[in-house]
Parts: structure tokens; C-alpha cells; sequence
């Protein structure tokens, strides 16, 4: 099983699911060198589960909890053009409402004032903060409000000092926690002036910036900013909360970074589309520079992929979801991205549409963890059925949920 946890970029991909739980129905690829044709392929499935039997592998599949393959509704369907290697059929799926979704990962959504959490690193899931009890959980304005504040206002910004967090608050961003500093953050974080960027200082619009940048004693690995000397910016995806229960590790520092970032992105993007009302996602650095174009298609997608050199002769495969060692599929994001770095045309047309018509709710993170995203989606991309990887000017990629 060891080779599904690495993208497949040299080989075809043997089996690929996906189901909408939504329309109840799903589209099953079977790459040809697996089955010659579609006579050969024989789908059955039971409560919760998926079998596929071909004459080069089989699959075994377990499905979330509640969904269930409808029997005798797999029928092969034509795939376009792109789909020389590949079988295309069309299956049903029951969904059984009463199930229960799985909980939230996004923390943002799961802090509550009165209640304790510790901070860890994700990166080498050190301690950072101990026991925090917050008095108010407090969101703060979406998106890139300040960004607004200095084009609207011909003076100093009169909300520089008054949206920071009081001794006992924690403040929501989008992507990132402001939080009172305290003496223990000594023991465990240090804090280093990043001298201003070489543009920032030759634009006289635009303020010198310095950033204070917060990074983990431990690991030297970059958490945050800060952005006041007593308040601490940390970013979703450098840290895990918890609610405190003794000395326990923390669950999902335990995950791979590739993972984490991943669930954890995924999750805020489906929060912030069911809040805002809204598909469409710039990802940018902090200096305001669009990075990852994203545009958030499907949120019900239950997916599950395996490479060709994962299956062999009667060897019976369960596969992982995408990047997983799990034999179960699972809850996805379906997106299109661009990265604004293509030098594509019709890449480059999108880019500056979007820019031009303030397309996409923006995203900001660390120029590292944008870099670490974009190698997520196209990790992604480049497992799945090569009929699948393009929609237009855009590539397709799905994050685990």
C-alpha cells in the first residue's frame, strides 16, 4: 500500500469514484488496463460498501456511513474525446438522510468562549500555550477589510489600534487567531523583525512594512505575526487547538503536514462558501498578492483512487481516498485553481479578470503555505483520470474534507 501515498504522475490510474450525495449518483472510471471493456466489469455493492471486479484487479471499497450503491444501476456511459484509456460508466447511490456528517475540522467554527484549549505546533507539535480560556470568541470583519479601510480613508486608519484583542479574547479571522500575548509565550515563542519587501519600500502608496514574524522556539518553524507588541497572529495552518485533556498529544498534529493543511483548508473553505455565499477564493500573501485562484464547484463529493500500480493479477485492492492510507473514500471538495504564477494565455486572461471584477473572497496565508497548497492541489490533480485533470483554463483537484 505504500505506493498510494505518493502521487501518480508516470502511470494511468486503475480505479477512480466519485459519488454526489446530493444528485445520488456517481461516475466509476475503470482505466483499460484494468478491463478491456465495459462487459468486463461487474459492479456490486452492499451497505456502506463498493466492489468492483475486473480481470486485471478489484476493488473494495468502504463508503461513509448511510451511502449505499443501488444495485444494477451501474451502466457505461461515453467519456468524451480525452478518454482513449479509460471506461466511463454511471452508477446510483441511496442515501440514507438520517446519517450524521462528520464534525467540522475548522477550528474557527469550534472555539467557544469559557472553555480551555491548548495551542501546539504543527510542525513539531510542541506546546505552545498552555490552559487559554477565552471570556469572548469574537469574529472579526471578512476578508480584506483593512486592504479597504486605507484606499477609503485619506488618514492614518482609525481602526489600527481598537480590532486587537483584549487580555482574555480571542479574535477570528479568516484564516488566522489574534490573541493577547502572555508571560508563558516567552518559554516557547520568539519573535523576528522581517526587514520590509524591496517593492513595499520603493512604493510610496503603500506603508513600510516590517513584520514581526512569531515562529516556534522549538522548531524554528514560522507561526504567525506580531501584529502589536502584546498580540499574537497565528495562522490556521501552523497550529492545532485543542480543548485541554491532560498531558495527550494533540490529534491532528499527529497527521502528516500534507494532510493537515489539506483538512484544514478544505474545511475553511466550506464554512466560509455555506457562510458567504461564495465559490470563488483568492489565496494571497501577506503583502496583498494574489498567489491561487480557486473556485469551489462541489461540495458533497465522496472520492476514492487507485493508480495501475496499485493493482495486479487477482490481487484484491482496497484503496485510499486521495493522498490516504484509509480503505474508505472520502468527504472532498471539488476545485478548479489557477496559479497566478501560469504563464498560460487564457490563464493569464482569467488571473486578471478576476482582478479586474474583485472575483474571489481573499485568503491570506504565509508565501510558504500558498507554495504548500499549490503542491496539494497538484498532487491531487495528478492522480486523477487523465479525462478529469482540465476544465477549460482551469486544472481540477480535490481536498479531503
Amino acid at each position: 500500500m505504500a505506493c498510494l501515498e505518493s502521487p501518480v504522475k508516470a502511470h494511468g490510474v486503475a480505479f477512480f469514484l466519485e459519488l454526489r450525495k446530493r444528485l445520488q449518483s456517481g461516475l466509476l472510471i475503470v482505466g483499460k488496463a484494468v478491463a478491456a471493456s465495459p462487459a468486463e466489469v461487474v459492479v456490486t455493492g452492499g451497505d456502506s460498501s463498493l466492489h468492483v471486479r475486473a480481470p486485471g484487479g478489484e476493488l473494495s471499497l468502504a463508503l461513509p456511513a448511510g451511502v449505499s450503491h443501488e444495485q444494477g444501476s451501474c451502466t457505461p456511459t461515453p467519456g468524451g474525446e480525452a478518454c482513449g484509456e479509460e471506461l466511463h460508466f454511471r452508477l446510483r447511490i441511496t442515501i440514507d438522510q438520517s446519517a450524521d456528517e462528520e464534525a467540522s475540522d475548522d477550528v474557527i467554527e469550534r472555539l467557544r468562549a469559557k472553555e480551555s484549549y491548548c495551542f501546539f505546533c504543527q510542525g513539531c507539535k510542541t506546546r505552545l500555550l498552555e490552559d487559554r480560556v477565552f471570556k469572548r470568541v469574537l469574529p472579526l470583519p471578512n476578508g480584506n477589510w483593512n486592504a479597504i479601510v486605507d484606499d477609503w480613508c485619506c488618514h492614518p486608519d482609525p481602526f489600527a489600534n481598537k480590532l486587537l484583542p483584549r487580555a482574555e479574547d480571542c479574535l477570528l479571522g479568516d484564516t488566522f487567531l489574534l490573541l493577547a500575548r502572555d508571560g508563558g509565550c516567552e518559554e516557547t515563542l520568539a519573535v523576528e523583525v522581517n526587514p520590509a519587501g524591496a517593492e513595499d519600500s520603493q512604493d510610496p502608496k503603500k506603508p513600510c512594512r516590517r513584520l514581526a514574524l512569531v515562529s516556534c522556539k522549538s522548531c524554528l518553524s514560522v507561526l504567525g505575526e506580531a501584529v502589536a507588541p502584546e498580540t499574537l497572529k497565528l495562522y490556521i495552518t501552523q497550529v492545532v487547538v485543542e480543548p485541554t485533556v491532560g498531558d495527550r498529544e494533540a490529534e491532528a498534529s499527529q497527521l502528516n503536514r500534507s494532510l493537515f493543511l489539506e483538512k484544514t483548508i478544505a474545511a475553511r473553505l466550506l464554512e466560509l462558501s455555506n457562510t458567504l455565499s461564495t465559490f470563488h477564493f483568492s489565496v494571497q500573501t501577506p503583502d496583498e498578492k494574489a498567489f491561487l485562484l480557486l473556485w469551489l464547484l462541489n461540495s458533497d463529493s465522496i472520492v476514492a483512487s487507485v493508480p495501475e500500480t496499485c493493482v495486479g493479477g487477482e490481487r484484491s485492492v482496497s484503496p485510499p481516498a486521495l493522498h490516504s492510507s484509509s480503505p474508505r473514500a472520502a468527504r472532498t471538495l471539488k476545485l478548479l485553481y489557477i496559479a497566478c504564477s501560469d504563464r498560460g494565455i487564457l490563464q493569464r486572461d482569467v488571473v486578471t479578470s478576476w482582478e479586474v471584477n474583485a472575483i474571489g473572497h481573499p485568503l491570506v496565508l504565509p508565501l510558504k503555505v500558498c507554495e504548500e497548497l499549490l503542491q496539494v492541489l497538484e498532487d491531487s490533480n495528478s492522480s486523477l483520470p487523465s479525462s478529469l485533470r482540465c476544465m477549460r483554463s482551469y486544472e481540477v483537484a480535490y481536498l479531503r474534507l
